[in-house]
């Protein structure tokens, strides 16, 4: 198969709205210039090449590798701690932690796909303060503080019978619970990268998005959304009852259901769990 080469467009600088934390603000400009590089020197092949195996126990691409790098030296600058996919834990002796999606849907990413996301939470002594997540290919952001209030509301559903909602792809072992959540549903859509899917539920673009029972999300698919979808209204769980908590163990697994409200969120696990 022949490579089809570079991925043209330009990718612009982040909208970081003006009273995002400055670690958030810093990590997003030096994820969205490194994005930046690595797309525009190259090839489809070679960023989407295997190169090692990240902290959370899957292959890392070779995009992954060059933003995330590129986060790390950055952390390092900052003196926070860092915790990401690739790199793992960065232990600079802080009592701020910022978990890190570094590319949110590197899949896409890869192959020209316009849908790709970078996400960051702060976190002091445990707890998620403030997060921001980042729509690579627009620059789009969306920002939220816990306990403040937000510009974003979802769109208030409770039921799940004629909700629009997005999903992870089936796998063999989730298909019943997939196809009991998409038969009920007016709308489906599988997009592929979690967190810009948490934002959409966020902003009220969408009514929900779950892993239908796969166990495919890490604590850094689903920081930013503990700060944000609350915020405007909406919640997270996990399908099967398990508490979603910032821990550094990447080998821990949840499978997010993500909604824009309390209601929808417990029939969608509901629904899950058959």
């Amino acid at each position: 198969m022949t490579d089809p080469g570079l991925i043209g467009w330009p990718i612009p600088d982040p909208e970081i709205p003006a009273a995002t934390d400055p670690a958030l603000a810093a990590l997003a400009n030096v994820a969205a210039a490194a994005f930046r590089s690595a797309r525009g020197t190259l090839t489809r092949t070679e960023l989407a090449e295997k190169v090692g195996m990240g902290a959370d126990g899957t292959p890392t691409m070779r995009l992954d590798e060059l933003v995330d790098g590129a986060i790390a030296e950055q952390v390092n600058r900052l003196g926070v701690n860092l915790l990401s996919e690739e790199v793992g834990v960065v232990d600079n002796g802080s009592a701020s932690t910022i978990v890190v999606d570094p590319v949110d849907g590197t899949a896409n990413a890869v192959a020209g796909v316009p849908l790709s996301a970078f996400a960051a939470t702060l976190v002091r002594d445990g707890v998620p303060v403030e997060s921001l997540t980042c729509w690579l290919d627009t620059g789009r952001c969306w920002r939220a503080v816990a306990g403040e209030p937000t510009p974003y509301r979802t769109t208030g559903r409770t039921s799940l019978a004629g909700a629009a909602v997005s999903l992870l792809r089936p796998q063999r072992h989730t298909v019943d619970a997939w196809w009991r959540v998409a038969d009920q549903a007016s709308r489906v859509r599988v997009l592929s990268t979690s967190c810009l899917e948490a934002a959409l539920v966020a902003e009220g673009a969408t009514d929900g998005f779950v892993d239908a029972g796969s166990d495919t999300h890490r604590i850094v698919d689903l920081a930013a959304a503990l700060v944000l979808v609350p915020a405007a209204g909406g919640c997270v769980l996990d399908a099967f009852g398990r508490p979603v908590e910032i821990d550094n163990d990447l080998s821990k697994r949840w499978s997010g259901v993500v909604a824009a409200t309390p209601l929808l969120a417990e029939e969608l696990a509901g629904a899950i769990r058959g």
